[in-house]
């Protein structure tokens, strides 16, 4: 297994947008919070493809963990994050990962486990690859979390997770990416599902 972390890091911070999020992201005020998922993975597969930092990035996802599982307590976070990020021009997606469970069974049809920090629900992407997340620490220093390393990631390579509870999205994730970076592969073992 290789170490892409340090390229990893560089290939996030490259995108603009990553960057000016992750210096303002302790404003944000909540606890365990994390950059995820496609506009972490997009700007390396970008980069392999020779597309710009920022291509074919739809949201910019952020996960933290608070007790208080109350919609209105997530909605007051998500609107400090409006404030916070409205120059920015992008669409975010802020959720408390504690809250989770409470309504993704209704929406995806299985449930969600229970986590006790956010970091555990990166840990659950439908695709292994994009399990990844990154977090400012200090000045110009951050967290990476990828626990299922990053060989697929860099190596382009679609694997279905199986600690995601939701086996069945894996194709039209898939599909979705694959319409992004036609150059990515399903791994073999997912071909036949």
């Amino acid at each position: 297994m290789n170490d892409y972390s340090d390229e990893f890091l560089t290939l996030v911070l490259a995108h603009d947008t990553n960057r000016l999020i992750l210096e303002r992201l302790p404003a944000l005020d909540v606890s365990q919070a994390w950059l995820v998922a496609g506009c972490l993975f997009g700007p390396v597969w970008n980069a392999l493809s020779g597309q710009p930092p920022g291509a074919n990035i739809r949201d910019y996802d952020i996960f933290y963990w608070d007790s208080d599982t109350s919609w209105e307590a997530e909605d007051a976070v998500i609107r400090r994050a409006d404030d916070l990020f409205a120059d920015l021009g992008i669409v975010h997606q802020v959720r408390n990962q504690a809250r989770v469970p409470l309504w993704f069974e209704q929406r995806f049809g299985q449930p969600w486990p229970a986590t006790s920090r956010s970091a555990d629900s990166i840990a659950r992407f439908v695709v292994s690859g994009t399990c990844v997340g990154v977090r400012p620490r200090g000045h110009d220093s951050f967290d990476l979390v990828a626990p299922k390393g990053f060989d697929d990631l860099f190596s382009g390579i679609l694997r279905l997770n199986p600690d995601n509870p939701t086996p069945h999205l894996f194709r039209t994730k898939c599909k979705s990416y694959l319409r992004r970076w036609p150059w990515l592969t399903m791994a073999e073992d997912n071909v036949t599902r």
